[in-house]
């Protein structure tokens, strides 16, 4: 049977996450400012009491939301096993990751929108920070250096700046995709048109790293 201490560590654990996973929630939808802790609360099933004793603040419970998606990300990406792969497939199922994630995690793209117009002031006052960053770049420079040696990629490429590439040409039209819809004439809200992006996309990303 638990001890008593065993059993009330348990139970704050279970009430931060479910806070933290109403405050991702209401953030993603509302912002910073628009965010409300009743809200959060009745959606956690706590109180704002227990939000501000465990968080500290609004920005306090923020950064917490913000580190908490950042991490999902990081976790995610440190399980793909591209090393199975042969460097054009690895690739292609990179791009893949990068772009299904940001579509099966659209509050990840809301919380940095959030951030970016605050400057990243929440991460980088992150006491988490040098442990979210993320494993990929290093898998990225592997990647390339197997393709290089294989004769299929270039020699020369920055796995900084390909990351950049694959992860903007996923996030912009994501981002922006109910302006984009209305100023193209194309929805690309619609799976279709959505992965006629994604196949255009990973052919950008052949031809910039072909040999």
């Amino acid at each position: 049977m638990s001890s008593p201490p065993v059993r009330r560590r348990r139970d704050r654990d279970a009430t931060q996450a479910r806070i933290l996973k109403a405050a991702i929630a209401e953030f993603a939808r509302f912002g910073i400012a628009g965010a409300r802790g009743e809200r959060i609360a009745q959606r956690a099933r706590s109180s704002e009491r227990m939000i501000y004793y465990y968080f500290g603040s609004k920005d306090g419970l923020f950064r917490a939301a913000l580190e908490a998606v950042y991490a999902a990300l990081r976790d995610a990406e440190h399980a793909l096993e591209l090393d199975q792969l042969e460097p054009q497939a690895a690739l292609e199922a990179f791009c893949r990751f990068v772009w299904r994630y940001y579509v099966e995690h659209p509050e990840f793209i809301s919380l940095l929108n959030t951030e970016n117009l605050h400057q990243a002031r929440h991460l980088r006052k992150s006491e988490r920070l040098g442990e979210l960053v993320s494993p990929v770049i290093g898998q990225l420079a592997q990647l390339l250096s197997r393709g290089e040696r294989a004769g299929v990629f270039r020699a020369g490429v920055d796995p900084v700046e390909l990351y950049l590439a694959v992860a903007s040409l996923g996030y912009f039209a994501l981002s922006n995709r109910h302006t984009l819809s209305a100023v193209l004439d194309r929805d690309l809200r619609l799976d279709a048109n959505l992965e006629r992006h994604w196949r255009a996309s990973a052919e950008i990303v052949r031809r910039y790293l072909a040999a």
